[in-house]
C-alpha cells in the first residue's frame, strides 16, 4: 500500500539560527512532525552534509563558496545536527544530501521506494533551496507533493511568499501545518 511520508529539510541548527525569525517556526514543524508520527506517517529528515574540506563540492560553484566560507553544513559539526526541537526519534530515517535537493547524491529515491512512499509532504529551511529543488525533482518525476507554507522557512520573506503563493499551487496543494495536521487526525 502507497503512502505519505513527511520530509523535515536542512533544519540543522545553523540554518535555525540564521533564518529563524521569531515566529513561531519551530512549533509548527513540530506540530506536523508530531501529526504524521500520530498518524503513522514516516518522517525523513534530510540534512545537507559536506564533508571537511569540501573533496565532493566544485568550488567554482558560487553556491558551494558561499557556504563553505559561511562554515555551514559540515558533517560532524555541531552547527550541522537537525534542531534538537525537532529532533528524529530512534529508527527514524536521516538523509545526508550533497547538494541543495533532498534527492541530490544519496539514496532518498530507495529511502522513498522502500517505504512505498507515493507523495511527499515538504518543509524545511530554506523555501528558496531545498524545498524549491526538491519540488522541482518531484514535479520533475510525477511525485505527487503537498508543501506545508508555514512549515518552510527562507531568509528573504518575498521570495517565500512569491514560491507559496505563486509557483508551488501550480505544481501542488499548499496548505499550512494546522490545516495539514487536522486533516489527516480525522
Amino acid at each position: 500500500m502507497a503512502k505519505t511520508a513527511l520530509l523535515v529539510m536542512d533544519v540543522q541548527r545553523d540554518v535555525v539560527e540564521l533564518a529563524d525569525d521569531g515566529s513561531g517556526y519551530l512549533p509548527r514543524l513540530r506540530t506536523a512532525i508530531d501529526a504524521a508520527r500520530s498518524a503513522g506517517i514516516p518522517v525523513i529528515y534530510v540534512v545537507m552534509g559536506l564533508r571537511p574540506d569540501v573533496p565532493d563540492a566544485a568550488r567554482s560553484t558560487r553556491i558551494i563558496r558561499t557556504v563553505e566560507e559561511a562554515g555551514l553544513f559540515t558533517e560532524g559539526a555541531r552547527g550541522s545536527e537537525i534542531h534538537p526541537d525537532v529532533a528524529p526519534l530512534p529508527g527514524e530515517t536521516v538523509v545526508t544530501k550533497r547538494r541543495a535537493g533532498a534527492f541530490s547524491g544519496n539514496d532518498m529515491d530507495l529511502v522513498l521506494r522502500t517505504h512505498d512512499v507515493d507523495h511527499l509532504i515538504l518543509t524545511g529551511i530554506a523555501t528558496s533551496g531545498v524545498v524549491l529543488h526538491t519540488a522541482c525533482r518531484a514535479n520533475d518525476t510525477d511525485l505527487p507533493f503537498t508543501v506545508l507554507s508555514d512549515a518552510c522557512l527562507d531568509l528573504d520573506p518575498e521570495v517565500h511568499r512569491t514560491l507559496t503563493e505563486k509557483l508551488f499551487p501550480q505544481w501542488a496543494e499548499v496548505t499550512t501545518a494546522a490545516s495539514w495536521a487536522e486533516s489527516i487526525a480525522r
